[in-house]
Order: C-alpha cells, then structure tokens, then sequence
C-alpha cells in the first residue's frame, strides 16, 4: 500500500471541470509538475466517475492517482497493478447504509419527469442525467422518506445516495485512515457534487468556472480558495497561493 503520509503535500481533486478542466496547456503544466514531483506529491481522484472510467482516463495518460474515491464518495478505492480496487474496510459503512437499493430506487424513479437513468453500473448509489426544466422536486422527499440523500449538480446530474455519504466524507475517512495530516491536503473541485469536500476544513480551492450554487456555499469559507483560474490552472494557483508545496 502507497504510504500517502511521507508526502509532502496530497492532491485531491475532482476530475471534470477540475483536473480535466482549463487548456491543454495548463493541464500538461500540472500533470507534469506532478510526475517530477512524486516523491513529495500524493494523488487521490475525489469523483463522480466510476472506476472503469478513471482506469480508461489513466490508461490514455491521464496521471494514475494513488487512490480513488469515485461514485460520488461511494467507492473508496486504492490503485493496484493499474486497477482500481475497493478498500473492503473503509466500504462497510457505505455498503450497509446502501444495501440492495438499486432496484428499488431506480423502480421508484422510473416514471420520475426530468430524469433518466445513467447506462453506467453502480455499486452503491443510482445516478440519472437530470433536466431542470421538466424535473419534480417532489422526488427529493420521496428518496429522502426511503432513507437515502439526493444530490444534484452542475444542473444536469442527479444522485441518489446512501444517507450521509458523499466526496467530503469519504475524503476525511481515508485520510484518516492513510494517517495524512489534514493541512497537506488540498481538495480541489468546481460542481455542487464537490461541496462536501470543500466544506470540511481541508484546505480547498472552487476553480475557476465553478457552478454558481457551489461558488454561492463556500462565498464565506475562508479556508476555500477561489480561482479565477480555470481547472487545472487553478488548481496550480491554490498551490501557490496556500503555499502547500516549496517546488512551485
């Protein structure tokens, strides 16, 4: 297991918008600050992304994280011979909380307007692409009376979660667990699906081009930084200016 504490500084970070987010120029700039940097810097991908799809990102030369918390804070995972693999130990909680649901959430929201299921499998959540315009936000009772959350972002995404759990969560149960000293962290993201995650503590940044939701939440978080820098850039800025690496 990658020891994550002997690092000077962890990067946590969303990946749409976020890491992927900016110019090509810029994301190369900060993809390759990390890679000369791997002694002192950890990754961790904190996503909605499932983890196929963060192997197949990685695989094409996105840089491998060391770990994964992907379905919006559902999976946490560790990289193993190119492989996501969940963390059994740091699941249980998720797993219990979520059970056998996904039939059942996806059957009471089958007929629900404005949404339409995502194709991708789930462990343990249910996701839809949502339209504001034709959505009934009378479903957020009807989930939350099942004993789940629900969580929209970036005006077209629509997760159904176990109660409780998210991206900051999951972030603070892992970093723990790694024994990582939450003031070497940086959580970086730009949706609401990111919020948790910025409004635990952890030094943070809203990139540039944040969704406004998430820019009006974290207005009075003064240990959120937010970028006019776009994605990757303004992650490369909150380095700087949080002063959370020397070799920058």
């Amino acid at each position: 297991m990658t020891d994550l504490s002997t690092k000077h500084f962890v990067l946590a970070t969303d990946l749409d918008g976020t890491f992927l987010g900016g110019s090509d120029a810029d994301r190369k700039m900060l993809y390759d600050w990390i890679e000369a940097n791997r002694d002192t810097v950890g990754l961790i991908f904190v996503t909605g992304r499932d983890p196929r799809f963060i192997e197949g990102m990685c695989e094409d030369g996105l840089p491998w994280p060391e770990y994964v918390i992907g379905d919006v804070g559902t999976t946490i995972a560790r990289i193993t011979d190119r492989k996501v693999t969940p963390i059994a130990a740091l699941e249980a909680e998720i797993s219990g909380r979520w059970g056998d649901a996904g039939a059942r959430v996806r059957e009471a929201l089958a007929q629900a307007p404005g949404l339409r299921p995502q194709d991708t499998p789930f462990r343990f959540r249910q996701s839809f692409h949502f339209d504001p315009q034709t959505y009934d936000p009378t479903v957020e009772k009807m989930i939350h009376d099942m004993g789940f959350d629900t969580l929209i972002s970036d005006d077209q995404y629509f997760d159904v979660l176990p109660r409780g759990i998210s991206k900051g969560p999951s972030l603070v149960l892992l970093a723990d667990h790694l024994g990582l000293n939450h003031d070497s962290i940086l959580a970086a993201g730009d949706t609401m699906n990111d919020y948790s995650m910025l409004a635990v503590g952890l030094p943070a940044v809203a990139v540039g081009g944040s969704e406004q939701p998430l820019l009006d939440r974290v207005r009075d978080l003064d240990h959120v930084h937010k970028s006019n820098a776009i994605g990757a850039a303004g992650i490369m800025d909150a380095i700087r200016v949080l002063n959370l690496h020397p070799n920058i």
